[in-house]
Formats: C-alpha cells, structure tokens, sequence
C-alpha cells in the first residue's frame, strides 16, 4: 500500500480530509484542486491580481504538512486568518503568501511547490486548471429558466440545475495534473460541494474524458447528510449526486461509492446505479463526532485501509 499512486479529486473541507487522512497509507498522494471559489479572501485577491483562488489550494497544502513540529505550526500559520477593520480582514496568510509567489512571477505550480517545501508536505499539490474557473448553471424555477454565474450565486440561488457548464469550458491544464491521473493506482473524488468541487473535475472536457479512460480503480466519496454548511446540492438524494456526474460523463465506471451508515437506506434506486457503474456501495460510520457534517480523519484512514488494502 506504501507505494501505491493516489490522486485525490476536490476542494475545500472536504478535500482536505481525504487527503488527511490518505497521507497516512501513502506518500505518493496528488491533490488536484478546483479554482472555481469566488468569494471570501480568494475571491477578492482573484478579482485584484486576476489570479487563481488560492483558498482550496492552501487547504490541501495544510492538510499534507509534515507530521511533525515544524510541519504542523508551519500549516497553523498558513491557516491564520486576520482580524481587523481593514482590508486585511478575513484574508488567510497563506491565501497572500501564494499570491504573493505568483504575482512575483513564478508560474502556478512553481509557487506551490515553494509552500509546500516549506510545510515539508507529504505528497504533491496542483490545481485543476491554470487560469480561474466559474460555474454556470441553469435553474428551472416557477418564473421560467434562470441563468445563474459565480460559485457563491449558484450556491444561493434556489431551484432545479438543469444544466451546468465551466467557464471557460476547455481551460489549459497543468501537465503535471495529467501526468497524476494518468499514472495513479487509485483516483479519490470528493466529498466536497457537488455543484462547485467535485462536478469541475467532470465539467472539464479533457480531464472528464482522462477519467473515464483512467485505468486506476476509482472512489467517489459522497456527502454526509448532516450538512450545517453552504453545498448547493446537500439535499438532493444521493442517485442524483450520481445522475449529475453521469450526465456529463456518461461513459465513466468507479469501483467503490463510500457512503455514511446513516445513508445505508438511500432509495435502492442508487445501488442500482451504482452497480450498472461496475462498482459497489460500501456504508460504513464515517462522520466526525463533534461536527457530524464533516467526515472524520481516523474513520477514514480505516475506510480507505480497507478499501485500498
């Protein structure tokens, strides 16, 4: 297992947790990282300097520090967010350390190598595009269609998707994002916010097409339905999770759907789907036991241990 080529598929909480906890089985972990976010800090350094939100890429460089003292207060330090009645306010340091790496001239990937050296990370992190990427979603609504743009409006906005789309549709990709998927063992995708982390990586013409071509054996690790945070889809039931990536990838094929035991009654409808898929469910306790919307660290080492040993 120790030698085993993992890339881990997402953004934001949930991707960090993934990655969390697959550092523990091996050293060769790839997280590839949506650049939708256009809110918060990211957002307003990707409006001021035209660059990548660098909030997800942060928290996947966070989450892969060295287990170590240097690490781990190197990641504390990357995740301080200030507080002030300024502009500072809300920005993380190390939203600012990598715009201020790529604004000094070094190319995306340069300058989160050069995080990552510091925090010693376990593993490799590298965005999904090079160039900052919106969502675009249709709604049906009672007043007719709604075209809706921007993560944070899609996320608020109330109705049925009918259709999704990435702007641009077709963004360059880093060969470095290709060559992980191209050579991995195993491809990890979500949890995270459908809409905006894991339906990107499916959005892409090239790497949708990359995934299902992939030879690696495949995870999909769905949502846990507590969900007290924002995800535009939370409540929908998990075949539709399913439909959604289907519909935009009809041809991909995954091994194993990781779900929460609570969701051990979903319609069977979803096995079904499952299965056509070639893979299985497997419902196991996978929630945190503080913030039962979030996934637990250790419980996942023991999924993924089980699944990948």
């Amino acid at each position: 297992m120790k030698n085993l080529k993992v890339v881990c598929l997402g953004g934001g909480h949930g991707l960090a947790a993934t990655l969390g906890a697959m550092r523990n089985l091996t050293p060769d972990v790839t997280a590839i990282v949506t650049v939708a976010d256009n809110g918060g800090s990211s957002g307003r350094l990707r409006d001021e300097f035209n660059s990548l939100p660098p909030g997800d890429l942060r928290m996947a460089l966070a989450a892969l520090c060295a287990d170590d003292e240097w690490g781990r207060s190197w990641a504390d330090i990357l995740q301080y967010r200030f507080t002030s009645q300024g502009p500072l306010n809300n920005h993380a340091l190390g939203n600012l350390l990598l715009t201020a790496l790529w604004d000094r001239g070094l190319e995306t990937v340069q300058g989160l190598e050069k995080v990552g050296q510091l925090l010693k990370v376990v593993g490799r992190v590298l965005p999904m595009a090079l160039e900052p990427l919106d969502i675009e979603a249709t709604f049906a609504t009672r007043g007719g269609r709604k075209v809706v743009r921007g993560q944070i409006e899609v996320a608020e906005f109330k109705g049925k998707v009918e259709d999704l789309r990435l702007i641009p549709g077709n963004p360059k990709v880093a060969n470095e994002a290709n060559d992980a998927i191209k050579n991995a063992d195993w491809i990890c995708i979500g949890p995270g916010s459908w809409l905006s982390s894991v339906m990107p990586h499916f959005l892409h013409q090239q790497q949708a097409r990359m995934l299902e071509q992939s030879k690696a054996k495949k995870i999909i690790i769905f949502n846990l339905p507590d969900k007290q945070v924002a995800d535009e889809y939370y409540d929908k039931p998990l075949e539709e999770h399913l439909l959604l990536v289907l519909k935009h990838a009809p041809s991909f094929r995954f091994d194993y759907a990781l779900i929460d035991n609570s969701q051990n009654n979903a319609d069977s409808r979803f096995y079904d789907l499952v299965k056509k898929c070639g893979g299985q469910v497997i419902a196991l306790d996978l929630k945190n036991s503080e913030q039962n919307y979030r996934h637990d660290k250790e419980k996942l080492i023991s999924a993924f241990s089980h699944i990948l040993g």
